[in-house]
């Protein structure tokens, strides 16, 4: 069973029929939002809103343990996540859909892992490739085939948020070699190489980082919610594509 989980800009997967809804209480808490059931065709799926039904959650305050346990104990299997990010590299400008391959890890204090606790035995993962190729490439197909450009890989900077950064450490964020900065990228992408997931992820640009383009002396938020709506209109074409597959 494939799952999506939506993040700024998709609170709601619209396209689904026949959506039940589940509210999931795991052995890390609850969820960010109940999880949604629908099916697409003869897919059935699961949405998730990481930010929950009002997007009222920061993304340093996702219970990320709980979201990836609870599609893991709800049969999933394959994993979509979709991001806004800003634009470090300077193809990836506003308006740009990437499929990160590669994420440099930011964050700090956020409870990173399952293998925690008293009597929880140690389990270490490989995490070269950070995310499933399968599922990247079943991204990449599903937006040729309804004509939607996207970029096929980046380096996905996760940082603490919820501000936004500086110029400085975007500097700093270019020369470690990321093209694109976001705050929700880790550890639900470990969490879920932990439980044995495929998760792929979109980012979806939405401005150019701090002191890059029409960001060097400021971003503009106004701006950014007008690019966001567009962009998340293709990425629901995307997903739609996904589905079917």
């Amino acid at each position: 069973m494939l799952a999506v989980i939506g993040g700024s800009g998709l609170s709601q997967f619209e396209g689904l029929a026949h959506v039940r809804r589940k509210a999931v209480h795991t052995p890390y808490g609850d969820t960010s939002a109940a999880l949604s059931f629908g099916r697409i065709g003869n897919e059935e799926i699961v949405f998730l809103a990481r930010h929950g039904d009002g997007h009222s959650i920061a993304p340093h305050e996702v219970n990320y343990r709980a979201n990836i346990w609870a599609l893991k104990e709800a049969g999933v299997r394959e994993v979509v996540a979709i991001a806004t990010v800003g634009g470090i590299h300077k193809d990836m400008g506003p308006g740009v859909l990437v499929v990160p391959d590669q994420i440099i890890d930011y964050t700090w204090g956020r409870p990173s892992t399952f293998s925690q606790g008293p009597g929880v035995p140690v389990r270490h993962v490989d995490f070269t490739e950070p995310y499933s190729g399968l599922m990247r490439q079943r991204i990449l197909d599903a937006a040729r085939a309804c004509g939607e450009p996207i970029a096929p890989r980046g380096c996905y900077g996760a940082t603490q948020g919820p501000r936004l950064e500086t110029a400085a450490e975007i500097n700093r964020m270019a020369r470690d070699g990321a093209d694109l900065v976001g705050m929700t990228g880790m550890p639900e992408a470990a969490l879920a190489r932990e439980a044995g997931l495929e998760y792929a992820a979109i980012a979806v640009v939405v401005n150019h980082a701090a002191g890059r383009g029409e960001s060097a002396k400021r971003i503009s938020l106004e701006k950014l919610e007008a690019v966001l709506g567009k962009a998340m209109a293709r990425v629901r074409r995307i997903l739609q594509e996904v589905c079917k597959r």
